[in-house]
């Protein structure tokens, strides 16, 4: 075995003479790292008699701790020399105007619709809009609802008062009414130029309004649907897309159940299931034994398809409808859903995002 002594003088001098962290980091790995030579020397121990373990043991781990000891002493005194030299060459001019303090942040529910848009554009969505007010009939009876559906009593729906018709208007329970305009565009469009219907592939993110009020419900929430209408697509599509949305929006691969339901205006219909477990007093998506509901979806009723003039027996699609208050509530981690429109500047800054910031989305999106 090489002289300990001359090992220790050795590498202790080229501590003393390294001139800044880098060289002192890279002597580091060279004498201490994994195959260092100061490791290389531990590991003859095996091979050596129990009396020369006895012997040559102690020394070596003294060697170890000492060189170790070195090296925090020569990283301090250079660290306190980089910072004078920093102190030294870096100045600030006090008469230069300050930063200006940006007092805006954007709402956790403008940047989940910012992300949502942009992982459904790159699976070939366009964002449609329509009112806040709707009739009864783009609300209720062309998306299948029967006249006594609880939805349309007053404890579930805000109604207006009796225009001089006698029809009274509602504010949306959901952005459905959107699709229902969509389609009608488009089957005018069809007869206008005397050919088939376009395929339509469409979210419509919104405003919609409730009766309801606690922890996870307001009266007024957010809701991104989508739609699909062409002669081929089936619920294999509806799932794929489903599962490539959550997955992006998450950033992690995310397990998912879809469970029979029922919804007025989708046939057969689901909801869908996604994997967490808790930790704590926090959720994780993506992993775990536990599920929740996250979406409810499923193929258009054919009744839908018919109040806009589309023959059920050529086209087919599918819908979904999922919540942007709660997905920004699961994924930042946002306890309480009425603190969303508490206008409380401090609630924003926290749980808010830079205006220049872009929405970050996982990769990695199937075809």
């Amino acid at each position: 075995m090489e002289n300990l002594d001359e090992i220790q003088n050795r590498i202790s001098t080229a501590i003393e003479q390294a001139i800044d962290l880098g060289a002192l980091e890279a002597l580091r790995v060279v004498a201490l790292g994994k195959k260092g030579e100061v490791s290389l020397v531990l590991r003859t121990l095996g091979a050596m008699s129990p009396e020369q373990r006895q012997e040559f043991g102690p020394k070596l781990n003294a060697l170890k701790t000492e060189l170790n000891a070195a090296i925090v002493r020569r990283r301090g005194t250079l660290e306190a020399e980089a910072l004078e030299q920093r102190l030294a060459e870096e100045k600030i001019d006090v008469s230069l105007p300050t930063q200006p303090i940006a007092m805006g942040s954007i709402h956790p529910v403008s940047q989940v619709f910012a992300e949502a848009e942009a992982i459904f554009a790159d699976m070939g969505f366009a964002v449609a809009t329509g009112p806040d007010i709707e009739t009864d009939f783009y609300n209720f009876t062309a998306l299948n609802f029967p006249p006594k559906h609880p939805a349309r009593q007053m404890h579930d729906t805000f109604f207006f008062a009796p225009d001089a018709n006698g029809e009274r208007k509602v504010l949306r329970t959901h952005t459905s009414p959107v699709q229902i305009r969509t389609l009608q565009a488009v089957v005018e469009q069809a007869k206008r130029d005397g050919k088939e219907l376009e395929p339509v592939r469409i979210i419509a993110p919104g405003r919609t309004y409730r009766c309801d009020s606690d922890q996870t419900h307001t009266p007024m929430f957010h809701q991104i649907e989508g739609l699909v209408i062409d002669q081929t697509t089936h619920m294999g599509h509806l799932k794929g897309c489903l599962q490539d949305f959550i997955s992006a929006f998450f950033e992690t691969q995310v397990k998912a159940r879809f469970r029979p339901h029922h919804f007025p205006f989708t046939e057969p219909s689901a909801e869908m299931d996604i994997g967490y477990e808790r930790v704590g007093n926090e959720i994780r998506v993506g992993q775990g034994d536990s599920w929740m509901e996250i979406l409810g979806c499923g193929m258009v009723h054919p009744n839908v398809l018919r109040s806009v003039g589309i023959d059920p027996d050529v086209y087919q699609g599918f819908a979904f409808g999922v919540g942007v208050d709660r997905l920004a509530m699961l994924k930042y981690g946002i306890p309480d859903l009425r603190e969303f429109f508490a206008a409380d500047q401090r609630w924003v800054q926290h749980y808010g995002f830079s205006p220049i910031s872009q929405p970050n989305l996982a990769t990695g999106l199937s075809s």
